[in-house]
């Protein structure tokens, strides 16, 4: 922007005008905007084209104001007269111009709206006027419309005998200019000859002698106007040259001859080829800033400005990670590249442009490859595994599949794995899949967890990565519950009221879980129900009142209990184990001794001696022990101690003489205790 005709917001990158906008000046413009990330030195441009749309601001301008023109009165109608010619320099419908004539005179002239030629449209050899004034407008097709005026003087002059003693002289140039995208038909040149002489002798006549072999234009032998006849492409002929000749209309004709040059500009109508349309390239990663990456190259067969060419990186995936010679088409990094980060950059937006007006441009593909450097390690997906596994598991089955990344490529991503802690002869790993196997035979109750570290090595030197392995042996039930004893004694007061404790039974199961949870039943001997047990903690009770009296003739069974109690764990299938329990029922002084009769009738005579065995009383006790030693006492009856009662046989002896009239009856009343 060297006039300064636009401004940028800094921040915002919003672009305006400055300045008043011409486009016949500068009908485009072409800026380059840069950004930059504080003070940061890597930068990033690009490019904005700005077309300028043209307003119709500019009328068609003649040359002159006022012309004139001298005829002779024997011209035949059709005859040129006269050329308009005028300028705009707006482009499209507003730079195009119509001629036609503001004033006619008795319709004596006629003008080509395209080409401004003014035609006779009869002959004036009668007329009387000398003179005709002609104002011929100039008109653009710009909306609104803007008009020229020219005022053209037609002199009519009268034939005079003339000899042709002057051969035409050329008064156009010799040199002419035509953009190379003129449609067919276009005005390249006026070839203007003059000749002094008069009438015929003077009227001249216009042909291409040679340089026309490829029939590119077309000369009106009367106008002189040479128009093209087929397209012109400058990069087939940039240049040509005509040999003209003008040729009067004498006897005999005069002629003369001219070499036009016509030079075919150039128009930016050749798009920039890249040499190549895919440009493959590999760098290393990590290397610093500014390595060089490959260079591009583009050919334009069009002409200076148009041929000129600027090669930019277009945005994309990573773009900003380059930077792109604008002149030379040299790709240098503006970054370390990271392989693991992207690997791959397809840059389709590898562009050339022209400086021609509107520019033109082509793109080609850029793959660049980013080459591994061994800059990680490998990595565990965890710190830390932990697993559970059966204790029955099979020798040589695997337990866990460990896998390490590592980000680098080939044998610098390659992963072995090996084990640093000691396993205990139970576990292997395959150094190539991770994969761990048990090695042999697990028990949990011998060990119900291993704990140790596997490592993850590259190639390269690095330290290895650890994670650490926790295998937690799950239990089987391969236990059965055992008893503390296989044989347990226990006694129990009889008469206690039901649930009274009598023992507690322990086993134990070396299993874990539900196949380590011990549960206690009395399997056999509890026919009738008289003992149970918690199922939990294996405790022993009544269910019922015990009597040890029950069955005075079986005292022995009746007294103690024989009790078969199963301890089965709640795994499955359930495994189990037996304990015998012998109970002893005790006995408590419950029973009252009894006599074998409750009246004694004994007779005697009243002359047996003293010391006589009377009889004997006797009791009995359904207890046992001392609670069934009794001793007899005569508690009534023996007030004057005729018999003596022996305290632990309960014999009953005469002490004193008896004398039936004195006392016929004694009533002893004699108690059990």
């Amino acid at each position: 922007d060297p006039h300064g005709r636009f401004s940028i917001d800094s921040h915002f990158g919003i672009i305006r005008s400055k300045k008043q906008l011409d486009y016949e000046t500068q009908p485009v413009a072409v800026l380059t905007v840069q950004s930059q990330l504080g003070n940061s030195p890597v930068y990033s441009s690009t490019q904005v084209n700005i077309s300028v749309i043209d307003i119709n601001d500019n009328p068609p301008v003649f040359l002159t104001k006022s012309d004139k023109v001298t005829i002779s009165h024997t011209q035949p109608p059709g005859t040129a007269v006269y050329i308009a010619h005028a300028e705009d320099k707006d482009s499209g419908l507003n730079g195009a111009i119509k001629y036609s004539i503001a004033s006619k005179q008795s319709n004596v002239f006629s003008i080509d709206p395209s080409l401004g030629v003014v035609n006779l449209t009869r002959t004036v050899f009668a007329d009387k006027q000398q003179e005709y004034t002609l104002h011929i407008a100039a008109e653009d097709c710009g909306s609104p419309p803007l008009t020229s005026l020219l005022m053209l003087k037609v002199i009519i002059e009268e034939q005079k005998m003339d000899i042709n003693d002057n051969s035409p002289s050329f008064t156009s140039s010799p040199l002419s200019y035509v953009m190379e995208d003129v449609e067919v038909g276009f005005l390249v040149h006026r070839i203007i000859a003059k000749d002094p002489d008069e009438g015929r002798n003077g009227q001249v006549t216009y042909h291409i002698h040679s340089g026309n072999e490829n029939k590119a234009f077309i000369l009106d032998k009367i106008t002189g106007l040479l128009t093209t006849a087929q397209l012109l492409d400058r990069e087939i002929q940039e240049c040509y040259s005509l040999t003209v000749m003008a040729l009067d209309d004498g006897s005999p004709a005069l002629s003369a001859t001219q070499v036009l040059t016509i030079i075919v500009l150039d128009v930016n109508d050749e798009t920039p080829t890249f040499l190549k349309q895919l440009y493959k390239t590999a760098i290393h990663e990590n290397q610093d800033p500014g390595e060089f990456v490959i260079k591009v190259e583009a050919v334009d067969r069009d002409a200076g400005l148009n041929s000129l060419l600027r090669y930019e990186i277009l945005p994309g995936t990573g773009y900003e990670k380059f930077k792109m010679n604008s002149d030379s088409g040299q790709l240098i990094t503006t970054a370390s590249l990271d392989r693991e980060t992207q690997e791959v950059f397809s840059i389709k937006g590898n562009s050339c442009h022209d400086l021609g007006s509107p520019s033109r441009s082509s793109t080609a593909q850029l793959y660049l490859t980013v080459l591994d450097e061994n800059d990680h390690n490998p990595l565990f997906a965890k710190t830390q595994y932990q697993i559970s596994v059966r204790e029955d598991l099979e020798e040589g089955s695997a337990i866990l599949d460990l896998f390490a990344s590592d980000e680098d490529d080939g044998l610098n991503g390659k992963v072995t794995y090996s084990f640093i802690d000691d396993t205990f002869g139970a576990f292997a790993i395959d150094s190539v899949t991770g994969s761990i196997v048990t090695t042999k035979a697990l028990d949990r109750e011998t060990k119900s967890q291993y704990t140790f570290r596997a490592v993850a090595s590259d190639c390269s030197t690095h330290l290895p990565r650890s994670t650490t392995v926790a295998v937690l042996i799950q239990d089987v039930n391969d236990n059965v519950p055992k008893f503390e004893q296989s044989y347990y004694k226990a006694s129990v007061w009889e008469g206690q009221s039901p649930k009274t404790d009598i023992i507690q039974v322990f086993a134990t199961d070396l299993d874990s879980g539900l196949n380590g949870e011990t549960e206690y039943s009395i399997l056999s001997g509890n026919e009738n129900a008289t003992f149970l047990i918690d199922s939990a903690r294996g405790i022993l009770a009544t269910n019922t009142v015990l009597d040890h009296e029950n069955t005075s003739s079986y005292r022995e069974t009746a007294s103690s209990h024989c009790l078969v109690l199963l301890a089965s764990d709640r795994g499955m299938p359930s495994l189990n184990s037996t304990a015998t329990v012998l109970i002893t029922v005790l006995d408590v002084n419950d029973n009252p001794p009894v006599f074998s009769s409750p009246e004694y009738h004994i007779h005697v005579k009243e002359s047996i001696p003293v010391g006589s065995h009377v009889t004997e009383v006797s009791a009995n006790d359904c207890d046992a022990g001392t609670n069934a030693e009794i001793t007899y006492a005569i508690i009534s009856g023996n007030d004057r101690g005729h018999f003596h009662l022996d305290g632990k046989t309960g014999s009953v002896d005469l002490m004193k003489t008896l004398d039936y009239e004195d006392t016929m009856k004694f009533t002893l009343i004699i108690q059990a205790t």
